[in-house]
């Protein structure tokens, strides 16, 4: 099996431009591809990751990456997905964001002389006369199939921004630069990202011939990336000073029993043949596969000691042991009231609710315990004293913490 077909077995690939010529420069080694990441936050979060492991798949067959730093492209907003504007960011800001990006695929790809680049957008497109561009690359933009892209429809009713609408040309730009520059000839990304990656495809056929269109080829991965790493309307972050290694582990030990398979075949390398044989497990057996999964990806982003430790704090959790490597939370004394502080002010005060309101329906619908007791009763009180020995406080399935004063 070529890397072509186990990235089609893995349930990694959309769509492509041409198929045929796709397979053959990926299974021998001779593709020079890129994937964008707009510097959007200072860290990637775990909706990045399928990104970050194709890289190396593809990598470890013999092409070479291109990771695309986008500090140009994130001055304007990508509305791909989106139902608002995004937030508009300093260059200071940016900035930042591409170096702490910068630090954290360096864990995935191998970046060198020979080996993997890593460009950022901003050396080219802040550099560009407008004027300029518009006669060199705006005659070769259709508005109407613009207005058309999948890209641009949901944001249509509610106001799309000219400054968005440039996004498209930006995007199909960098692929035209990097074709001309870097030799690139293949781009990956979110399937929601069709419209602007088929510009950059035109852009070139265009500009620079049939020839040149010969090597450039589009290919996409589901944008089931998109979904992941997102919980309680909260990122689920690389960065383990933004969610801690047990927090991801616990993420990821949690998924719905009907996406642990297709997470352990998209996001891990464990063998195919022994993905096939999970497939076979039921009930229990589905436990084991999602500790199977948050190991190894907690192992890919925090290394083996962090993923053995957040493992076995897990596992003690749940048999109601000692958890001494799971997230410490601590409560000032001054949120006690004459010595005592209640079941609702302690999760408020813990994070774990934003309200009172939101603490009283946890434990009115059963979903809060403390060391392993179900909270019957949205009056418990604790004083002090309850705090001096180890006190875990959980809620839900996926937020637990050891609280101290």
């Amino acid at each position: 099996m070529g890397i072509y077909e186990e990235l089609v077995a893995r349930g990694l690939i959309a769509q492509v431009t041409n198929e045929d010529e796709i397979r053959n420069m990926i299974n021998n080694g001779k593709a020079t591809f890129y994937i964008g990441f707009d510097c959007t936050a200072d860290s990637l979060t775990a909706g990045h990751f399928m990104a970050l492991t194709l890289m190396k798949r593809l990598q470890m067959a013999g092409n070479k990456p291109i990771a695309l730093i986008g500090g140009g492209t994130t001055m304007i907003g990508d509305p791909s997905g989106r139902t608002d504007m995004r937030k508009m960011l300093s260059r200071e800001d940016i900035d930042h964001n591409a170096e702490c990006f910068k630090r954290q695929m360096e864990r995935f790809i191998d970046f060198g002389e020979g080996k993997a680049m890593m460009v950022n957008n901003a050396d080219w497109l802040l550099n560009l006369n407008y004027v300029d561009l518009l006669r060199e690359v705006g005659a070769c933009f259709s508005v109407n199939n613009m207005l058309r892209a999948e890209c641009y429809k949901q944001r249509m009713e509610k106001g799309l921004s000219f400054l968005e609408f440039n996004y498209m040309i930006m995007q199909s730009y960098d692929f035209y630069y990097m074709f001309q520059k870097y030799n690139c000839n293949m781009e990956f990304g979110g399937d929601d990202q069709w419209s602007n990656m088929l510009g950059g495809t035109e852009l070139i056929r265009r500009k620079l011939g049939k020839d040149a269109h010969a090597m450039t080829i589009t290919l996409l991965t589901d944008s089931q990336g998109k979904k992941m790493g997102k919980t309680a309307g909260n990122a689920v972050w690389l960065d383990p000073n933004k969610t801690s290694p047990f927090d991801f582990y616990q993420y990821w030990r949690n998924v719905d029993d009907a996406d642990v398979l297709k997470c352990i075949r998209m996001l891990t390398f464990l063998p195919l043949e022994q993905i096939d044989e999970m497939d076979k497990w039921e009930g229990a057996e589905l436990n084991k596969a999602k500790e199977i999964l948050a190991w190894e990806l907690t192992n890919m982003v925090h290394g083996e000691e962090e993923a053995n430790k957040a493992r076995e704090s897990a596992r003690a959790l749940f048999s109601a042991g000692s958890a001494e490597n799971m997230p410490s939370v601590q409560v000032a004394a001054d949120a006690f009231n004459d010595g005592s502080i209640d079941i609702l002010g302690l999760l408020v005060a813990a994070g774990m609710a934003t309200s009172r309101n939101e603490a009283r329906r946890a434990v009115e619908q059963g979903g809060v315990t403390v060391n392993g007791e179900k909270v019957e009763d949205a009056k418990t009180t604790y004083t002090k004293a309850d705090f001096a020995e180890e006190f875990i406080l959980k809620k839900g399935k996926k937020k637990f913490c050891k609280v101290t004063v």
